[in-house]
């Protein structure tokens, strides 16, 4: 996975006087569960942008004054208002244990039932997915190609290396239904065959018409 590394203070206060005078300088307080003891820091809110504003998952690189940790953005709290970061728990990755992440998922192609006039139902995404950092990978990538109108890709019909997807295996993933305006594929033999049962009973080129009694 991909890593972004953030640089913050270990807060020395975590009253409410503290914690209020923090963001009113535009600061995040944040919490690190998860290692050997609970650690609350603190980063001005522009450092977290990259991490928070956007549908990538990264594994975060904490450098808690000059002491550096690998975590994962477990929670966080937004203004009901301004949406302003107003708080962010972080869990420490700890080599050799599982960790439970939400994975963009990314489709790959065009589906030919869409092409058909099917609409494509995109109902997942992001999956919950537990794995080992080291072995989830930074997206789950779905080829589409193959999907004609009727045919869905459950959670069932993924299958990633190391990774456990949290999620019903009668999931839908991604699918394409059936629209009012939908074509039906006709095979190619059906086709030729209509255009020969057209032009059957006609006379050959240049043979003479039959007689009028």
């Amino acid at each position: 996975m991909k890593t972004l590394a953030i640089s913050v203070k270990e807060r020395q206060n975590v009253g409410k006087s503290n914690t209020r005078a923090l963001r009113n300088q535009g600061n995040v307080p944040c919490v690190l569960y998860g290692g050997e003891k609970q650690v609350t820091f603190y980063a001005h809110e522009n450092d977290f942008r990259k991490l928070v504003y956007t549908p990538d998952t990264f594994i975060a690189e904490l450098n808690i004054d000059g002491s550096k940790v690998r975590a994962i953005l477990q929670d966080i709290q937004f203004h009901p208002v301004t949406d302003k970061i107003l708080h962010i728990d972080f869990l420490e990755v700890i080599e050799g244990k599982p960790i439970t992440i939400t994975l963009p998922v990314i489709l790959e192609g065009a589906a030919p039932g869409v092409k058909n006039g099917g609409n494509l139902m995109f109902r997942r995404p992001k999956i919950i997915t537990k794995g080992l950092a080291a072995r989830l990978p930074d997206a789950i990538t779905l080829n589409i190609e193959h999907l004609k109108i009727g045919m869905f890709i459950y959670i069932k019909d993924i299958e990633i290396d190391g990774c456990e997807f949290l999620a019903p295996g009668n999931s839908v993933v991604v699918g394409v239904k059936t629209a009012r305006t939908a074509i039906e594929e006709v095979e190619e033999e059906e086709i030729e065959g209509e255009e020969g049962a057209e032009g059957g009973d006609a006379p050959a080129e240049g043979a003479e018409a039959p007689a009028a009694e």
